[in-house]
């Protein structure tokens, strides 16, 4: 007897997919035949294929945005939990592999508004981090994409050299960098 799949193992499952094989890769046959379900699983949960893309870009922006800045905020100082969302962003190469495919997807229909929702919630953030450690609003948007874009260039090397991202102090060059006032 098959085990009866849930809504959040095909979007696991998609959310793998995407990674090895990019958004077309998130079609619910080859899917269905990867976790040993039906395509009738996934019917029962989404009525289509781009339901079940659209679930698992919410699924990916809940996680990998919304949850990270929930962990983050525990944090009690502005420094610490910039520090910290450095942090937890690098630290799983699968969660940064999911981003990077998603970027090459932005063009996508389902993948570009999504992918816009989050870069702006998290430029947002990072922006309130910067004002909080005393950076007047100008300079704190601009530290905000600096520090974003650290981010997206140090996941692309974490998929492509690893090393050079786990090297010690890297995460204390960066924070000074993104910090240094003028």
């Amino acid at each position: 007897m098959r085990k009866r799949r849930t809504k959040d193992d095909w979007t696991d499952i998609a959310l793998r997919a995407l990674v090895e094989g990019g958004v077309a890769a998130v079609a619910v046959e080859p899917l269905a035949a990867r976790i040993g379900a039906t395509k009738g699983s996934a019917y029962w949960h989404f009525p289509n294929r781009d339901a079940l893309l659209t679930a698992t870009l919410e699924r990916w922006e809940r996680e990998h945005t919304e949850a990270v800045i929930a962990r983050v905020q525990a944090e009690p100082t502005p420094l610490g939990r910039l520090r910290r969302l450095f942090a937890v962003a690098l630290e799983d190469s699968r969660d940064n592999a999911v981003e990077l495919a998603l970027l090459a997807a932005k063009d996508d229909p389902a993948v570009a508004p999504v992918l816009r929702r989050v870069t702006d919630r998290r430029v947002d953030y990072l922006t309130d981090l910067f004002h909080d450690i005393g950076f007047p609003d100008d300079a704190a948007r601009g530290r905000a994409v600096l520090a974003y874009s650290a981010y997206l260039g140090q996941a692309q090397l974490l998929a492509a050299a690893p090393d050079l991202v786990r090297r010690r102090g890297l995460l204390d060059d960066t924070l000074a960098v993104v910090t240094a006032r003028g």
